[in-house]
């Protein structure tokens, strides 16, 4: 069995892949060696980001390495927070009270906002494909739901009439954003038979 080495230490991230990839029988989606050290994203964009620590990882190991950089943009803060999202605040919840204290003057239908998910898969120190996926919505008045992690309990899925945690993993896992990129991974290399 080969190994799929996901440039992450976010548990959530993990489970969300391993689930997405669960029908690549011939490979084995682990999480990155706890040793290697981390690296700053100083990319501009989600796919600069998930391209530095895909590149930086698979330096270290020999498989090949598949990591995501992914966030919010609210359409009427200008996008933000964007590539900034899991350095909005210290922690999920305060990340959320600091979004939706920004966003209490503005109306229901202007609160849209977009998680965006890039991918990068590299090997050797070499990108060998990047990718991104994209789900549309808006932001909730309040938290609900206890499922998923970061902004999902405020993330407001139209399809659904239910918030991103508000959903099971194989809901989320059809239409977010992550699900999305991982699902144009899988086509992409399909017929290359890299994975």
């Amino acid at each position: 069995m080969r190994k799929l080495i996901l440039a992450t230490t976010n548990p959530n991230k993990v489970y969300e892949v391993q689930s997405a990839l669960a029908g690549l029988h011939e490979w084995q989606v682990v999480t990155q060696p706890a040793t290697i050290p981390s690296i700053e994203e100083t990319g501009t964009t989600f796919v600069d980001n998930a391209i530095l620590k895909a590149v930086h990882t698979s330096r270290i190991v020999d498989d090949l390495v598949l990591a995501d950089d992914s966030g919010l943009c609210v359409d009427a803060l200008d996008g933000r927070p964007g590539v900034y999202s899991n350095r909005y605040a210290a922690t999920d919840a305060e990340r959320i009270q600091r979004l939706l204290t920004e966003l209490r003057p503005i109306d229901e239908e202007r609160r849209t906002a977009a998680f965006v998910c890039a991918l990068a898969l590299a090997q050797r120190g070499s990108v060998i494909w990047t990718g991104e996926g994209r789900v549309d919505g808006r932001i909730h008045q309040a938290p609900k739901g206890t499922h998923g992690f970061g902004y999902d309990p405020i993330f407001f899925v139209p399809e659904f009439q239910r918030t991103m945690a508000e959903l099971t993993i194989g809901e989320k896992n059809r239409i977010s954003h992550r699900g999305r990129a991982l699902q144009e991974l899988v086509r992409h290399f399909a017929g290359s038979g890299r994975l």
